[in-house]
């Protein structure tokens, strides 16, 4: 006998009816691929999780509050006992064995006519597992491929060639860490011909790329050198145009101070197709790290996130200082690290309490990240004092203080 005598195959449910007696844990856990295979999903139980309920009230699936009955898998063509009475579970499958219909058995596997594999999607490969009845081991291994798929250390049958995929990918690379770059935008940076890449990307990932790929620097440090946008744009635009696939490797969120839309308009009008991949943006994610919240209950009911590019009173300056110093919000200032002391002045004249909280996080996510808390009217004389460079986040508001 082989290890596992199951026959792997790909159900298309999309559009037929599905029966799962139970809703709890084990449903709320199984419900979300079915509802995204197009399953016209039923769930049978008296009682439901709050989630599985709120899937009921959003129309996604049907909920029969009521117990199992024999004859409720008519015309049903796959079923999933997941109760918590092995009872139950038994006479669903016994129904399902008598109607020829696959039934699956959360609390034994071996007794059911079909098992669920450990499974998970990645570039339009649906991977499964199946171990003979150890599902950790099942997902382990899954976890292991899907891995290795993102860093592309496994082959995904498509090696890259110049020309595959269409134009230009921008890439939200996330605030810093590799580790919290999108699923997607990995994927996407595995199969680049080109990467062109800033200051602020995550650099490491670069190590991962193959040993062909042309790597651009569009580094852009502020108040120094930097690489005009214009050339950036028809950088992009000439690698595509050659037919490569370009993956423009951003810091943070490309449309957040990123400049992104200014490279999805000019790949527009030069009739290059662009992907836009989203990244977990450093207005966010830097002050998380920190235990800094941009929001909590009772404490703040707005943030407000400004660039630094100018100062105050500047003729490009879009800013209204004024309001923001008579908000009692969250202010999160960005690139704010040169010009901090007419930030912080113009606030205070708005109206901004003197002891109001600040907190600044320098290499946010990084193995050099370090935060300076301060108040209002010392933050500039003690960043100035303790050497803060950029990049740096600036969290202004009464939650820069809660953290112990």
């Amino acid at each position: 006998m082989p290890d596992d005598p199951h026959y792997l195959s790909g159900l298309d449910l999309s559009g037929r009816r599905v029966v799962m007696v139970g809703g709890g844990s084990v449903a709320q856990r199984r419900l979300p691929r079915l509802v995204g295979a197009g399953a016209l999903v039923e769930v049978i139980s008296p009682e439901t999780t709050p989630s599985v309920s709120g899937m009921a009230d959003a129309g996604e699936i049907v909920w029969h509050q009521r117990r199992y009955t024999d004859g409720d898998l008519a015309d049903a063509w796959y079923a999933l006992a997941c109760t918590d009475d092995a009872e139950v579970n038994a006479a669903v499958c016994a129904e399902g064995e008598r109607s020829r219909v696959f039934c699956v058995r959360a609390d034994s596997g071996a007794d059911g006519s079909a098992v669920t594999p450990a499974s998970g999607r990645h570039g339009g490969l649906l991977v499964g597992v199946l171990s003979g009845g150890e599902p950790l081991r099942s997902a382990a291994v899954r976890d292991s491929i899907l891995d290795g798929l993102r860093a592309g250390a496994i082959d995904e049958g498509r090696v890259p060639q110049t020309g595959e995929l269409p134009g230009v990918a921008l890439v939200g690379g996330g605030p810093g860490d590799p580790e919290l770059i999108t699923v997607r935008g990995r994927r996407l940076l595995a199969r680049a011909d080109v990467v062109v890449v800033d200051r602020l990307g995550p650099r490491e990932l670069l190590d991962e790329l193959r040993p062909d790929v042309e790597i651009v620097d569009a580094a852009k440090i502020p108040y120094g050198r930097a690489a005009s946008q214009d050339v950036i744009n028809s950088t992009l635009i000439e690698h595509a145009k050659a037919g490569k696939f370009v993956v423009r490797l951003k810091g943070g969120d490309p449309y957040l101070f990123g400049r992104g839309f200014e490279e999805v308009l000019a790949c527009a009008e030069a009739g290059v197709p662009v992907t836009m991949v989203p990244g977990i943006t450093s207005a966010f994610a830097v002050p998380a790290i920190a235990d800094v919240p941009v929001t909590h209950r009772g404490v703040a009911h707005e943030v407000i996130v400004v660039s630094g590019h100018v100062p105050p009173g500047h003729e490009k300056s879009l800013t209204d200082w004024d309001a923001l110093g008579r908000l009692k919000g969250t202010i999160v200032l960005m690139m704010g690290v040169e010009r901090l002391p007419q930030f912080a002045d113009a606030l205070l004249a708005g109206g901004r309490p003197s002891g109001t909280p600040v907190a600044i996080i320098e290499d946010g996510t990084m193995r050099t990240q370090r935060v300076l808390k301060s108040t209002l009217d010392a933050v500039a004389a003690e960043a100035k004092a303790a050497g803060v460079r950029p990049p740096a986040i600036i969290v202004i508001g009464p939650v820069a203080g809660l953290a112990p």
